[in-house]
């Protein structure tokens, strides 16, 4: 979801959106395209139309980290962390829901961001009581006070009316309104004992299941680039952004009705990650 340029945001770096369409909010004239084209234009056009519900193109970072960091992973460029477990244990201590205390390390900073991917882009972020407790877990001290402001400006009483919910971030009764990111891998673009810069490859489900939803539930493919900083013994995010895809082809699976894709929401548990 992005601010429009009324907002005062103007970066123009690509945030995500429904996997379905390309929206803007209302008076969005030209930055914070965050949408996904769809495979399927009739679709996109008829089903999904005016419809923003990937959560963190809500922010425009005023102030994007662009030092260079100390010692780069690889001259070569960065390269993708092995698939395969490492051994590391994960952290069993958690802040406001979100895993905490990572350590150190190259593996703890790439643990911590994909956690953090986890809960910028989740259903909670909407809701102003755990929003703010979002904000004091994930970032640097810093930009705390600043993000709330631009939070708050962006996930205003109409906003969220506007998907459906209402001012305390919830779904009318008989629906589920649901933001779930899984992280697919990271990417380690640079690292010191103090700051690193990774990216996230995350696909998601995203939308209202129910009868009368005008936002249906779709998946999305996209990459978080998040820049981390060793503070308060844990790694913190000084800024992050969104790009679109990679995503494969669309598979021929069965859509599942709203009420299906609400009991799984509901029954299947999500996850913290650790290397």
């Amino acid at each position: 979801m992005n601010p429009g340029d009324e907002q005062g945001y103007d970066t123009d770096e690509r945030y995500g959106g429904t996997g379905q369409t390309r929206t803007r909010l209302p008076g969005d004239e030209d930055t914070y395209d965050t949408a996904r084209r769809s495979m399927r234009p009739s679709r996109s056009l008829i089903t999904v139309v005016g419809v923003v519900v990937l959560l963190i193109a809500a922010i425009a970072f005023a102030n994007q980290n662009t030092d260079t960091p100390d010692n780069p992973s690889d001259a070569r460029g960065p390269a993708a962390s092995p698939t395969s477990p490492t051994g590391t244990k994960p952290v069993d201590t958690q802040t406001s829901g979100i895993p905490t205390g990572h350590p150190q390390t190259k593996q703890g900073a790439e643990s911590a961001a994909a956690n953090y991917a986890v809960a910028l882009v989740s259903a909670e972020i909407i809701k102003p009581a755990r929003r703010s407790e979002i904000i004091d877990s994930v970032f640097v001290a810093e930009k705390k006070d600043e993000l709330r402001t631009k939070f708050d400006k962006a996930y205003s009483e109409k906003f969220l009316s506007d998907l459906g919910l209402d001012k305390n971030g919830e779904a009318a009764t008989g629906s589920t309104y649901i933001s779930r990111t899984t992280p697919v891998g990271t990417k380690v673009r640079s690292f010191s004992s103090g700051q690193a810069s990774l990216e996230v490859w995350c696909t998601g489900v995203y939308g209202t299941a129910g009868e009368d939803s005008r936002n249906p539930v779709t998946s999305d493919w996209f990459t978080l680039t998040l820049d981390l900083r060793w503070a308060e013994d844990d790694w913190k995010v000084e800024s992050f952004s969104q790009a679109p895809g990679p995503a494969p082809v669309n598979g021929d699976n069965r859509v599942s009705p709203a009420d299906e894709i609400s009991k799984a929401v509901e029954g299947f548990g999500g996850f913290s990650y650790a290397r």
